[in-house]
């Protein structure tokens, strides 16, 4: 049992000294406002896929059509075979504003992820004014009028490639308080931000809800041809752009997802979503991310409860410093850091929603969009 002590300690000592301190959340877009503004502003066409997303799309129109952004702006919507009145709502919201083009999206050719294909949809029209660069976001998500701009300097002042912000996810309910801020810290973790920045590093992080591109390094990297059918298409493409220059992804408060997860059993959906993806498919790697999570976040306070001796000192020293790593992330979220001492209970969520996505896929049901399976589940 101490050797088990042991392990978990160890195992925190890297994640606290050894993954680029992702635990912090400090790669964050606060000092964009201090950063040089470009001498010509570029062109930039955004591209919002939306599928039924008639009660947020609205107010996603309304807040990049708002952007104090100096240079041209346009804003292209794919409406991608809605039934819920989207396109109307879209334009309704544009109030006649010429910038929005909205776009009735075709059926999905085979293997292609659903928003992928809606997006490459939408890119047919961008490409229309050959815009200097891109921007990828979501139907759900509301931008502070400033974001553009702040999104355009940092690429401009650092030579970036692609800048992605990770949204502010929505924290209202008992289920988001408890399992929205392990979300981001998860995510972190398994790509951590600051290693993500650094041009040498090979991690390769991007947020699917915001990411600003340059065309011409987005063309050179193949566009979405390559990464067509990825389920996790986000970092797919971070890797792509991260292939042709440096790439910049932060956490944000100035762009919020609207979403709402009133219950576990929404949230449940959008992480199984992915997570077995995340895994590649594989039954071993599924096996082999249940016994690390076990090891790393069931076992300290177990051993804490339990145990004896130096292992309980090693599970309650173990237990202290994962509470420890939480706590920025809740601080974030407005949340008291005590939280932190039931991340064993959310993280046992986590697995049985990863078990979850796996059995999903065993069954054909896997990468779910918009009620849509995802590409592996097409005939061939």
């Amino acid at each position: 049992m101490t050797w088990l002590a042991l392990a978990a300690c160890l195992a925190w000592a890297v994640l606290l000294l050894g993954r680029g301190f992702f635990w912090l959340a400090r790669d964050d877009d606060r000092a964009a406002a201090a950063l040089p503004e470009p001498a010509a502003w570029p062109s930039v066409v955004a591209v919002v896929p939306a599928r039924d997303e008639a009660a947020t799309i609205g107010a996603t129109v309304r807040s990049l059509l708002a952007q104090d952004y100096p240079g041209d702006f346009r804003l292209v919507v794919v409406d991608d075979r809605s039934a819920d009145g989207t396109g109307p709502a879209a334009l309704a919201a544009a109030a006649g504003d010429p910038r929005l083009v909205v776009r009735r999206g075709e059926a999905r050719p085979a293997g292609w992820t659903g928003k992928l294909w809606a997006l490459e949809q939408g890119l047919a029209e961008a490409r229309r004014s050959a815009p200097d660069r891109l921007l990828f976001t979501d139907a759900d998500i509301r931008h502070a009028p400033d974001s553009l701009r702040r999104l355009v300097a940092r690429a401009s002042a650092e030579g970036r490639v692609l800048v992605s912000l990770m949204a502010r996810l929505r924290c209202a309910s008992a289920a988001e308080r408890w399992l929205i801020p392990a979300f981001i810290f998860f995510f972190q973790m398994l790509y951590p931000f600051r290693w993500s920045n650094a041009p040498g590093a090979r991690t390769a992080a991007a947020a699917g809800g915001c990411v600003l591109l340059d065309r011409a390094a987005f063309e050179r990297a193949g566009g979405l041809g390559p990464i067509r059918g990825a389920i996790i298409d986000d970092c797919a493409l971070a890797r792509r752009m991260k292939a042709v220059g440096p790439i910049w992804t932060g956490l944000t408060d100035r762009v919020e997802s609207l979403r709402p997860y009133e219950g576990a059993g929404a949230i449940r959906r959008m992480v199984a979503r992915t997570a077995y993806a995340q895994l590649g498919y594989r039954a071993a790697a599924l096996a082999g991310m249940i016994l690390a999570l076990a090891l790393v976040f069931l076992a300290p306070p177990l051993l804490a409860a339990f145990g004896h001796g130096p292992a309980r000192g090693l599970g309650l020293a173990a237990w202290a410093a994962m509470a420890l790593a939480y706590a920025p992330t809740l601080r974030r979220f407005g949340l008291s850091p005590l939280r932190g001492l039931a991340l064993p209970a959310v993280a046992a969520a986590y697995m049985a929603f990863t078990l979850d996505s796996a059995w999903a896929e065993w069954r054909g049901r896997g990468g779910m969009w918009k009620g849509e399976a995802g590409p592996r589940a097409d005939p061939g």
